[in-house]
């Protein structure tokens, strides 16, 4: 992966394709996330069609990505993100208070979907024996 040295920042630059490439995404998911303002590359260029994303955009889109297998919606995961850890002194502590909270909200869910679950294969296993009983007696 070639990366470009951004030189005002002393920053690391990475194109769409090298993220694309690099997290598996296609170009349009990032920019998908990028209209959500959840990545916010510089634009450089002319007519400013070529855009350039920072560690920092590079470190968002894997957490967007990691939230998003955890079964997060968009709107929690810009929560947690948009939290400014540089301008709040407790800044990591908010972020992470509210991404415990998140946490066990999507556990809780995911406990109630296994048990319904478990019903459902409980109901179904019934019914099939019931199936099975009716087709002994006409055999």
């Amino acid at each position: 992966m070639s990366l470009s040295k951004k030189p005002s920042k002393n920053n690391y630059q990475f194109t769409i394709a090298q993220l694309a490439d690099e997290f598996d995404v296609t170009h349009r998911t990032i920019r998908f996330y990028e209209d959500q303002n959840l990545l916010s590359p510089e634009r450089i260029g002319k007519n400013s069609q070529i855009r350039m994303y920072s560690s920092a955009d590079r470190t968002r889109l894997r957490l967007i990505l990691r939230g998003k297998r955890l079964g997060f919606s968009l709107a929690e995961i810009k929560e947690i993100l948009d939290i400014n850890l540089y301008n709040k002194p407790d800044g990591s502590i908010l972020q992470l208070k509210r991404f415990i909270k998140t946490l066990a909200k999507h556990r809780s869910a995911l406990e109630q979907q296994m048990e319904d679950l478990k019903d459902q294969v409980g109901e179904i296993a019934a019914y099939e024996l019931q199936c099975k009983k009716i087709l002994s007696g006409k055999s």
